[in-house]
């Protein structure tokens, strides 16, 4: 991250749509208002409360790539509660945040959304984020005290996937005029710790401002990480409760344009030579694409790349849509969702070159993937921890300049016309497999989860953005998927977070409203987190759920199976006789919970109903769930099993025979893990 620049002369563009669809003039993203309160020409200050003084500062805080400027924090979430009502929200509100459009004296500094559930406010701010390639992002305000703490699953998910959200939970009393006051937690060893403690290990920068001043060096730095494409992920400024309603004498030059630019370092000259020569000597390189493409928006420069070169590309969970689905160097998803071609060429591979990727268990199969004796990786990262990752020859580069340097240094070079010849073959085999996991032959007939899938890739465009983050649809959607463009295909899977997907739809379309945003949910899922459905209806933010019901974890269930567990505590079922849960299915009907938040509900029970109501859902001019029962029987087609093994460690010694089994299933998988050194 480059220093930042203070521009007060130049023009402020909001935060857009990656689309390009002239979203700096959302209205959802406004720029800020005339700055309120006269500053003190004497003294060169103005006198603000410190919560005050943080919305201010923060409506001059922008970052700036490829000379496009975007606002940095574009909007709050927030709950209030005694902890940040007459702090943050009187600041707020004096602000006007409280009308997120604006009112007759302009828009606001900070607009303000409500949230129902403090969790899903974060997951909505990251899903803004992401949509918004990590150059914009949102706040999110709430009390102390189990507002604060239920910040902590949200904070890790963005740390996890390197995405920024900016959190101002408020704290105990700085002045302690009163020990403990409500929601505090008392540390007989330590009289400065709070609940918010909690948040440190899942924050990239945080500071409790238990004075005014501090305000200043604090908000500066929480400013650097956020726009940092290294360290970003949650930020958290803890904000006592008597500090933000306390006044102070602020620098005028605090509420100055600040612009953090996020620049585009090129490798190493001597990095790079090596890296070409490791790609000139290869015989089988294979790209594996990861999120870091998208972050760099380097799509282009890596359809470029393959087209130069002719090295197929396999994409992570959080890479894919690094190229379309139909480009003949897509291979597909890899690693244990992965698909046969992607994953055959990964353990024949004798390089590997990673782009943009952090090589979780899942695309490495437990290190089990990449079996060829002799293979190397090459590692493009922008940070210097993933490009070493697996022994690697690392690139440390942006992206897209990494890419552009690999393709220029290697102009002329290209893989021998039979390694291209053998991927295209086995992709349009793939291909088949697809087909046929999504081909519903009776359309009366119930459908599948896959069949379900497939009704929706008959359905969209490039336009829409798929959402899902847990349950048995991300292992489904990797394998068979086909995306269409950069920010089609959006799935959770650093953190694999159940509850992410309504609210990150909304912040999604927040980020590109014109765009057809569908969340992907089972109802497992969808139990754990369907509050922002009202925040949906709420600020009129037209999303789609596709709401499928199988009666309980149907991956975990699997996962259980093939562990010897038997799927023990996976279904959702009445007790029987016996005490065990292997009763009827419970009689819980979602579709009518779903109306209740206001939702407008489509059922559909067979397949040529599913068509139709997902067609009327992308054409709906209001938040719609889209109901639908799937089969789950055995003999049912699905999608295809793993390519690759996962490593979940099985009981070692048992009495019950599928557990026994397991275990000498899981010794020989693991035999064949290895340490790329």
């Amino acid at each position: 991250m480059t220093a930042p620049t203070n521009d007060p002369t130049a023009d402020h563009p909001t935060s857009g749509d990656p689309t390009g669809k002239a979203a700096d003039a959302s209205p959802r993203v406004p720029a800020h208002a005339p700055t309120s309160g006269a500053a003190n020409a004497a003294t060169g200050t103005r006198r603000l409360t410190v919560a005050q003084a943080l919305v201010e500062f923060l409506a001059h805080q922008y970052t700036e790539r490829d000379g496009r400027r975007h606002r940095l924090i574009t909007a709050c979430w927030g709950i209030f509660g005694h902890g940040n009502v007459a702090g943050i929200g009187q600041a707020l509100l004096e602000s006007g945040g409280a009308a997120a459009r604006g009112t007759a004296d302009g828009p606001p500094k900070l607009p303000y959304f409500q949230g129902r559930n403090e969790q899903a406010m974060v997951h909505a701010a990251v899903g803004y984020a992401r949509q918004c390639d990590r150059l914009s992002a949102q706040a999110v305000t709430t009390s102390i005290g189990p507002g604060a703490t239920n910040l902590v699953t949200g904070a890790a998910l963005a740390t996890v996937n390197r995405l920024p959200v900016l959190l101002l939970p408020g704290d105990v009393f700085a002045t302690r005029p009163a020990d403990p006051v409500l929601q505090q937690l008392e540390v007989p060893f330590a009289g400065d710790v709070s609940v918010n403690d909690a948040l440190r290990p899942v924050s990239r920068y945080f500071d409790r401002v238990t004075r005014p001043e501090a305000l200043i060096p604090a908000a500066l730095q929480a400013m650097r990480v956020l726009a940092d494409p290294v360290e970003t992920g949650a930020v958290t400024l803890a904000l006592p409760q008597d500090v933000q309603a306390e006044a102070y004498d602020w620098p005028v030059e605090f509420f100055a344009d600040r612009v953090w630019r996020v620049p585009r370092p090129a490798p190493d000259a001597d990095a790079l030579a090596d890296a070409v020569r490791a790609v000139r000597e290869a015989r089988r390189p294979l790209i594996v694409a990861g999120g870091g493409v998208h972050h760099s928006e380097a799509e282009e420069a890596l359809r470029a790349f393959v087209e130069a070169t002719g090295i197929p590309v396999a994409a992570t969970q959080a890479g894919k849509g690094s190229l379309r689905h139909d480009h003949p160097a897509d291979v597909g998803g890899i690693g244990h969702t992965g698909t046969a071609t992607a994953d055959g060429l990964a353990r024949r591979a004798d390089l590997v070159i990673g782009v943009g990727t952090r090589y979780t268990d899942f695309t490495t199969a437990s290190a089990t993937l990449f079996a060829e004796p002799g293979v190397r990786f090459v590692n493009l990262n922008i940070a210097a921890f993933d490009s070493h990752k697996l022994g690697a020859l690392a690139l440390v580069a942006d992206a897209r300049a990494g890419l552009d340097a690999l393709r220029e240094a290697l102009t002329g070079h290209r893989v021998d016309a039979a390694y291209e010849t053998g991927y295209a073959a086995a992709k349009a085999d793939w291909e088949r497999r697809v087909d046929a996991a999504y081909e519903a032959a009776d359309p009366l007939a119930q459908p599948s989860q896959t069949q379900v899938l497939g009704a929706l890739d008959a359905l969209v465009d490039d336009s829409d953005v798929i959402l899902n983050a847990a349950g048995s649809l991300p292992g489904d959607l990797h394998k068979l998927w086909r995306a269409r463009s950069r920010r089609q295909y959006h799935l959770e899977y650093g953190y694999s977070c159940m509850g992410y997907e309504i609210p990150a739809a909304i912040g999604v379309k927040m980020a590109a409203p014109d765009r057809p945003v569908w969340a992907l949910v089972g109802d497992g899922t969808y139990l754990m987190n369907p509050t922002e459905i009202v925040t949906a209806v709420q600020e009129g933010i037209n999303i789609t759920l596709v709401l499928i019901q199988n009666h309980g974890y149907a991956s975990i269930g699997g996962l259980s199976q093939e562990t010897g567990g038997e799927r023990f505590g996976t279904d959702y079922r009445f007790r029987a006789a016996d005490g065990t849960y292997t009763g009827e299915p419970l009689p819980v009907d979602l579709a009518a919970n779903a109306a209740s938040l206001g939702m407008r509900v489509l059922r559909a029970t067979t397949v040529a109903e599913l068509r139709t109501a997902l067609a009327a859902a992308r054409d709906a001019k209001a938040p719609t769930c889209v109901y639908v029962e799937t089969k789950t029987t055995d003999t049912v087609p699905g999608a295809p099993p793993a390519q690759a093994w996962w490593d979940v460690p099985v009981a070692e010694t048992a009495t019950r025979p599928a557990a026994v089994a397991a275990r000498k299933a899981y010794d020989e998988h693991a035999a064949a893990r290895r340490r790329h050194l």
